[in-house]
């Protein structure tokens, strides 16, 4: 251990190298601030065994590579390692954006983010944990062991940055060999993912909201007339009386064991949802004998805190408490008699509805258990909230059912997590952004710990394309999880919903699923078992080759390769697929198709698959098996285990296929099969065996079925007995290059005739509204603007470089930056379609700009101009105008009553800690809270040319600066977790001399420098 050193003198900041012990095994340290700050942390939530967090590993000589700084300061603690250059950053938990994490800022806090988009900093769920790729290949692991919320900064080259309030631990991980190494080791240490049913691994249709029994029967009956492989449907909100949970609506629901009995006789499962607000009424049975226990969350007097949900006003469960736990454990049972195969914990944050940070307040109490941390308020347990709840949900279906595995999602979700529960990514949009983000987005929280994860297929918010639902199936239905999901209000999204020619894409994917449910079941079993993560990026395979380091089209399954297109013009035929160095065969299920991923195996590999089954329940364990093999040129493989193979003087390749009952826990009493698959091949004898075997479950007595991949998809095939040696010899030279030109004939053939999706992409939501085009994007100085100029000429995003922050909070068809030509809200000009006249791109000593204008009728058009100055980097310029272009002779050349009105929405990250201030034109000081919904300032009392939102954690201030003689009202609107900064003209008609013009510029910060009083617009005024 080393002592703290360089120790600042002053009593309000202390700084120094961090002192450490190491735990756990070799290669494991934690780092505190100083040994009182050891002993006066916090339980660990994050490790599956606290006590191995508090434990010093004896008999150690182990020094740690890399060493952290501390620097605390007004009780935050700052934790900074830096590393070699030339590290690459992945993890970060649940995150939207790239694969890579270098360069970003995330904190952690979860939050209720519907349509978030690349630049949200906050999503649903919580992971302080960064894993690091050397330069070398090794990799290095960092785990901020904080439940509070938790700032992690990536930006600083080859650095890893957290802050928190003080004190928390650090524990690092390596540098070990490779990332597998590092990622598995974490996973043992945070606990790895519980072993799910093998029904959960099939396709689940779910809809925001299936209205009653009847239309449930109804989707369940048409997949299988359809020969749609699933395996489960999802009932939301909407199945409840009023909300309320634990209840079925009488009409609708009325009787939910008949429904589920006709759901198990076709072979699906039925999953319910359950939210932790509880509706505040006497006679309900929930909220009375919550009340007579006492488990719900308190205000700072005691009182019980109620907040707003679903059901209206609502009580919320303290899981902190083991009674609440209990409790909430011991309805979740009774609730099973009714049939209950799974569920689904929502709004677990927990979201509360109209509250400006979408939660409760900070200062609720929690009386948390000792060994969670005591009584604390919000801000100690708020990440931890939804994991808790999941945990008290999972522990109640286990006791309902001791001979079953729980099955439960839940959408907030912490460190952990995985111990109880699988996860989606939230509310996303049916957008090829957000496709594209799924797969980036599934690798990191499987980085992080959580395996079992996927989006919602199709995207759940606005209506997806046929091509976009149809490509979005094809990748998600090799995700860990796989489930289609769609909002209220929008079309529908079952396979069948977008045509015939996507609905053969959509059958093809998951028969694909299925056919490959033996290896993903297990994959899932080595995530069990040994913490390897059922899914990761390709430059998993190979953490010395950069180039892989940014690929976010392709993701491992063990040794199977899926590359994907995410591009709307691109089928993934017309992709330059970048590969590992190796052999990579490729092969598919005669079910090629432009809109479907290709598949590729590692040499020296085996997998299993099967035939494509309708579910899961109705495959048999003698039904023939088959396995691919894909042999290694040099010899070497990379088994599951991800342990290399000797090198052989003959072609191998090795694999395993675990087998159980598929649920219950039997298994861990050792009724299993675990069997190592060998195939090689000498002086032109393919030989196949059995190399080793584990558990007492007997092997059944089936066909073996061997498909020997030769290259460009072509296979030799032999039979045997599963368990027998299987030998056959290999064709001659030119017999092989015969097979694999006649499979390659085959492939094209195949993409070829494919029926083609339509490429269709409007989709009609009162009028027709193109949510698949790309954003222009204009970049200079310290800024990054994205616009759609065919939905209002939306600003979709504004990132400030040098500090990371995104302040616009925007979905694809409202908020953003938007601007009416009327007093209303949104009226006309916010969602036309703008035609771009001009984009200038950036020249030496010039600017990039985009000019816009819209339509907004009555011969009047919205013109706007956003420019990016080059002699002026640190400000975006936006000069807007409604002008007469077209007006009748009879108006005597005057429009209608007009009034331009800017409307930003700005997302708040620290909601309780930003307001808006300025100084009006009479002097007066104005600092305006989020403690009303809305202010408007008039006349005198408009800022005087400048106003600017100050976010005090991040030191950080939006300035807003405009011409006081064009803006006539100044309005702020508070929304939950926004803020609105309107800037309104007069509101007056308008002639081709006499338009309406509002001229502002915004420029990022620090809070601490910004000048008060006028600015460069308010000295034109």
């Amino acid at each position: 251990m080393t002592a703290v050193e360089a120790m600042a003198s002053g009593s309000d900041v202390q700084s120094g190298n961090m002192v450490f012990e190491p735990i756990l095994e070799e290669g494991v340290f934690r780092f505190d601030c100083s040994a009182e700050d050891r002993n006066a942390a916090f339980p660990s939530l994050s490790f599956v065994n606290q006590k191995d967090r508090d434990t010093p590993l004896l008999n150690t000589r182990g020094k740690p590579t890399f060493t952290p700084t501390f620097e605390c300061v007004l009780g935050q603690q700052t934790v900074e390692i830096e590393l070699p250059a030339g590290t690459t950053f992945y993890g970060t938990g649940e995150i939207g954006g790239q694969l890579e994490r270098t360069g970003k800022r995330v904190f952690t806090w979860n939050t209720d983010a519907w349509g978030y988009g690349a630049g949200t900093p906050s999503l649903y769920q919580s992971h302080p944990w960064v894993l690091a790729v050397l330069p070398s290949g090794e990799a290095y692991g960092v785990l901020a062991d904080t439940t509070r919320r938790c700032e992690i900064d990536l930006r600083k080259e080859s650095t890893m940055i957290f802050c928190a309030p003080s004190s928390f631990p650090v524990i690092t991980f390596g540098p070990l060999p490779l990332p597998i190494d590092v990622v598995a080791l974490f996973s043992r240490v945070v606990g790895t993912v519980f072993m799910p049913p093998k029904w959960s691994l099939g396709y689940h249709q779910c809809r925001y909201s299936y209205d009653s029994d009847e239309r449930v029967r109804e989707i369940s009956r048409t997949f299988r007339e359809k020969g749609i492989p699933c395996d489960v449907i999802w009932m939301d909100i909407d199945y409840m009386d009023g909300f309320r949970c634990f209840t079925f609506d009488k009409e609708h629901f009325s009787d939910p064991q008949s429904l589920v009995k006709d759901l198990h006789d076709t072979g699906f499962k039925a999953i319910w949802m359950l939210d932790p607000g509880i509706k505040k009424e006497e006679g309900y049975f929930v909220y009375d004998s919550g009340s007579e226990k006492d488990v719900w969350t308190q205000t700072a007097d005691g009182r019980p805190f109620v907040g707003d949900a679903w059901p209206g006003p609502c009580v919320f469960p303290d899981f902190t408490q083991s009674k609440a736990r209990l409790w909430w454990s011991c309805l979740v049972k009774d609730f099973s008699k009714y049939g209950v195969d799974g569920l689904w914990n929502d709004m677990n944050e927990p979201a509360v509805f109209e509250t400006v940070t979408k939660t409760m307040p900070e200062s609720t109490i929690h009386r948390g258990d000792a060994e969670l941390g005591g009584c604390q308020n919000h801000t100690h347990y708020h990440n931890v909230y939804g994991m808790l709840m999941a945990r008290s949900t999972y522990e109640g279906m286990k006791v309902a059912n001791e001979s079953k595995r729980p099955f439960v999602l839940t959408r907030a979700g912490f460190i952990g997590s995985q111990r109880y529960a699988a996860t989606w990514t939230g509310d996303n949009l049916s957008t090829w952004e957000h496709l594209h983000m799924s797969i980036s987005m599934v690798l990191n929280l499987g980085i992080s710990g959580q395996p079992l994860a996927g989006p919602d297929i199709g995207g759940f918010g606005k209506n997806a394309t046929p091509k976009l639902f149809g490509r979005w199936m094809g990748v998600g239905a090799m995700f860990p999880f796989c489930r289609g999901h769609s909002e209220k209000g929008t079309s529908d999204h079952e396979p069948w919903s977008f045509g015939e020619e996507c609905e053969e894409v959509c059958r093809l994917a998951l028969r694909r699923r299925y056919r490959l449910l033996p290896h993903i079941y297990t994959l899932f079993y080595l995530a069990h078992t040994k913490g390897i993560p059922v899914a990761v990026p390709t430059f998993f395979i190979d953490s010395k080759d950069p180039t892989l380091r940014t690929n976010e089209n392709s993701f491992m399954l063990g040794s199977l390769l899926i590359y994907a297109s995410t591009m709307i013009d691109h089928g993934v035929h017309q992709l330059q697929h970048t590969l590992p160095k190796g052999i990579w065969s490729s092969f598919d299920f005669d079910d090629s198709h432009p809109d479907l991923p290709a598949l590729y195996l590692q040499g020296g590999s085996i997998i299993p698959f099967s035939h494509p089954y309708q579910h899961v329940d109705e495959a048999g364990p003698s039904d023939d098996l088959s396995i691919l093999i894909a042999l290694d040129e040099n010899g070497t493989s990379f088994a599951f285990e991800f342990e290399e193979v000797a090198k052989n003087t003959c072609r191998k390749a090795k694999g395993v296929l675990y087998e159980d009952d598929g649920d219950g826990y039997e298994y861990t009493k050792g009724e299993y099969l675990l069997t190592t698959y060998v195939a090689e091949i000498q002086s032109s004898v393919v030989t196949i065996r059995v190399s080793k075997t584990e558990g007492f479950w007997k092997r059944p007595k089936r066909r073996l079925h061997v498909h020997l991949l030769l290259g460009k998809g072509a296979m030799l095939d032999a039979y045997g007995v599963d368990g027998d040696v299987i030998k056959f010899s290999m064709p001659s030279e030119s017999e092989v290059s015969d097979l694999v030109s006649a499979s390659d004939k085959k492939f094209k053939s195949l993409i070829e005739t494919a029926r083609q999706i339509p490429d269709v992409e409007e989709v009609t939501e009162g009028k027709e509204i193109e949510l698949s085009r790309a954003p222009v994007e204009l970049k200079s100085g310290d800024w990054v603007l994205k616009v759609v100029p065919s939905i209002g000429g939306r600003i979709l995003s504004m990132e400030h470089i040098p500090s990371g922050v995104q302040w616009l909070q925007s979905q694809l068809d409202i908020d953003g930056y938007e601007e009416y030509s009327g007093t209303e809200y949104r009226s006309a000009g916010c969602s036309e379609e703008y035609t771009v006249i001009d984009h200038d791109l950036e020249q030496p000593g010039e600017v990039e700009s985009l000019s816009l204008e819209g339509d907004v009728g009555g011969g009047l058009v919205l013109e706007r101009i956003i420019s990016l100055p080059k002699d002026e980097p640190k400000v975006v310029q936006i000069d807007s105008s409604i002008i007469a272009r077209s007006i009748g002779a009879g108006s005597g050349g005057f429009s209608r009553v007009v009034c331009l009105r800017v409307h930003p929405t700005f997302s708040l990250l620290h909601p309780t800690e930003s307001y808006v201030s300025f100084v009006s034109i009479d002097g007066s000081k104005h600092d305006c809270w989020p403690t009303s919904s809305e202010q408007s300032y008039e006349g005198d009392l408009r800022p005087n040319g400048e106003w600017m939102l100050v976010d005090k954690c991040l030191g950080v201030a939006l300035v807003n600066t405009f011409i006081i003689s064009q803006v006539y009202k100044c309005l702020i609107h508070w929304g939950t977790g926004t803020v609105n900064l309107e800037l309104w003209s007069e509101d007056r008609p308008v002639s081709k001399k006499s338009p309406l013009t509002v001229c502002h510029k915004y420029e990022n910060c620090a809070s601490h420098i910004v000048a008060r009083g006028a600015r460069s617009y308010a000295d034109l005024a």
